[in-house]
């Protein structure tokens, strides 16, 4: 009878475990996600900063062209 108890009791360790275990990657995926976004945002950001006119003259022309 300890026996089966024993093992109930592994399997229930056993289950909480792997339940953990899951919360926590469910936790790591969502926080990758919302890195990713970030980055994705940051990135987007620095490439319209490298476009930007560098002075007053510079958006001048570009707006003359058409360009902006």
């Amino acid at each position: 009878m300890l026996r089966y108890g024993l093992t109930a009791l592994a399997i229930l360790l056993f289950l909480l475990t792997l339940r953990r275990s899951g919360e926590r990657a469910g936790r790591l995926a969502e926080r990758l996600e919302t890195m990713e976004k970030t980055h994705d945002a940051q990135r987007r950001m620095l490439q319209a900063a490298a476009r930007r006119p560098h002075s007053r003259d510079d958006l001048a022309e570009r707006l003359r062209h058409g360009q902006f």
